[in-house]
Order: C-alpha cells, then sequence, then structure tokens
C-alpha cells in the first residue's frame, strides 16, 4: 500500500489467530464491514485478520457517530460477525471488539507483539470451545393472560348482583393490585429459573460471563432456541455466555432449554454456538443484580 493510500485507509482488525496456511486460505474468501478484502497481519506465531477501511468513515468522530445510528451499527455488527464466523472453523479464534481501528498495519503488529503472553494463552484455552448465549425474561403475554382472565372473574358482588358490586374506581385499584402482584410473581419465576439454569449449564460450560441484561430495543431482538413459546418482549433478567466444548454444544442446548420448559410466564432464549467473544478479552465486573420492579 503506496503512503497516500494508507493516509486515506485506516486499518479494521477482527480477530487474532495463529498465522497458519488454513487461515491465510479463509481470510482470503473473505469480505470485511467496508466490503474489503481481508488478509492476515502476523508477527511470529501470532496474527490478525484486518481489512483496509476508509479512514473519513472510520475515524474516531466519524465512527463515534455511525455507531449511534442503529442501521449503521447493525450492519458494522454484521459485517464483522462475518469474518469472525469465517475463521472459527479454524478451532482457536480471539474476536476483538466491534469497530477495533488502527492506524497502520505496523500499529497492528506492535499490538499483537505487546499482548502476545496474554494472547497467547487465551488461544491455547479457547481451542475446540464455543460460545452460547442465554437470555431470560418475563414473558408479557402470559402475564397479559393471567391479567385477561382475572379480570373477567366475578367479583363477590357481582356474582350476587347486590349492592357490594366493585365502583368503576375501586374496579380500577383492583386491576392495578393485580397487575403489580402478576409483574411480582413473574420477575421472582424468572430469577428462579434464571438460578436453576445457571446451575444447569455448569455442569457442561467451562466459563460463564454475566452480561448486563439488555434494555430497550436491544432486548426485543429474538433468535435462536426459545422456551416459553412467548413473543419478544418482557424484562431481561439475565443475560450471560457459556464457553462449552464444541463436541457438547448440542447437548449444552438441549439441557438449557429442558430446565426452562413449565415455567409460566418466563421466556429463555439460547443462541449459538458462536466464536467465543465474551472470553477472548478480560472479564466484564459482575453486573448489579436486577432490581425488582416498583409498584405502580
Amino acid at each position: 500500500m503506496t503512503e497516500s493510500a494508507r493516509r486515506q485507509h485506516m486499518v479494521y482488525a477482527y480477530a487474532v489467530l495463529r498465522p497458519t496456511p488454513e487461515a491465510a486460505r479463509a481470510v482470503a474468501t473473505l469480505r470485511g464491514v467496508a466490503d474489503e478484502e481481508v488478509g492476515l497481519v502476523e508477527t511470529g506465531d501470532l496474527a490478525a485478520a484486518v481489512g483496509p477501511v476508509p479512514a473519513e468513515e472510520f475515524e474516531e468522530g466519524a465512527l463515534r457517530a455511525g455507531l449511534e445510528e442503529l442501521p449503521r451499527l447493525e450492519a458494522l455488527a454484521r459485517g464483522h460477525h462475518g469474518v469472525v464466523a469465517g475463521l472459527a472453523p479454524l478451532g482457536a479464534v480471539l474476536p476483538l471488539r466491534l469497530a477495533t481501528v488502527y492506524r497502520d498495519e505496523d500499529r497492528v503488529r506492535r499490538v499483537l507483539q505487546e499482548r502476545r503472553d496474554q494472547f497467547l494463552p487465551l488461544l491455547e484455552r479457547l481451542a475446540g470451545h464455543v460460545e452460547w448465549g442465554v437470555k431470560v425474561y418475563t414473558d408479557p403475554t402470559d402475564s397479559l393472560a393471567g391479567d385477561a382472565a382475572v379480570a373477567a372473574e366475578p367479583t363477590g358482588g357481582e356474582a350476587t348482583g347486590g349492592e357490594g358490586s366493585l365502583s368503576p374506581g375501586r374496579a380500577y385499584l383492583a386491576a392495578r393490585r393485580r397487575r403489580r402482584r402478576g409483574a411480582e410473581e413473574a420477575w421472582q419465576t424468572a430469577a428462579r429459573t434464571a438460578a436453576r439454569i445457571a446451575e444447569e449449564a455448569g455442569g457442561l460450560a467451562v466459563g460463564r460471563v454475566a452480561h448486563r441484561p439488555q434494555r430497550g430495543e436491544l432486548a426485543q431482538v429474538a433468535g435462536g432456541g426459545t422456551a416459553g413459546g412467548g413473543k419478544p418482549g418482557g424484562e431481561n433478567i439475565a443475560n450471560d455466555a457459556y464457553l462449552v466444548p464444541a463436541g457438547r454444544a448440542e447437548e449444552f442446548r438441549a439441557r438449557v432449554l429442558a430446565a426452562a420448559e413449565g415455567q409460566p410466564g418466563v421466556r429463555v432464549e439460547v443462541t449459538g454456538p458462536w466464536a467465543p467473544y465474551s472470553f477472548a478479552l478480560p472479564p466484564e465486573p459482575e453486573p448489579e443484580p436486577v432490581a425488582r420492579p416498583e409498584p405502580v
């Protein structure tokens, strides 16, 4: 790459891996977040999968602004994951964080050299393992069905037809109390289910990362296997990642879904197998426990 081209481009880094002939063949078939060709930057026994991206789009200010736009963020995440997923069959890949960008390939080599003692043990640990995601939600569809059933039942006064029938104001307050009790019970059930799943998953997984529960639009995206039968929505109670031996991946999925069956008011989503994103970097701080719903 010429000096002029270097000024016009930055280097997007996707993952750290071993510099093998298989890795070189794999990257040659991939396109990155800017539809660029992906290649390897090597130094000794480490390599990084990288691609040249336009500087005007990926310098700090432009990149930060782009990440605040959901369509741009989604497109970037798809491109990033597409490269990592294409490398995952190689067996040991350390996915880098989304939007990891360097000025040039020399800086990438320096990072590989400076962090060699961190990267090599991680590659050894993650070889032959995949990541599964497990999210536990309260299920609003079950809650709404319960509310409708309770609301349809006549009160004591209505059953006798006497003067004890609830006034509109009292009926409204009674309905609010029912919803509040329902939300509390759904939260408690989901929390117990999350604890049961963590215990069951711990029998197969060799690692667990507890991410912060998701909120807003991110909490509405569903995919993968689901227990509970509900639609997307509800409060995200647990958002965990598990590191599982690749040979036991489907067993892990089946056991987690079985542990979640038969729990009314709870929806469990199991996704994977993925490259081990959550285990490729130092662990995040443990999230604070999710607070119980406040009375309304």
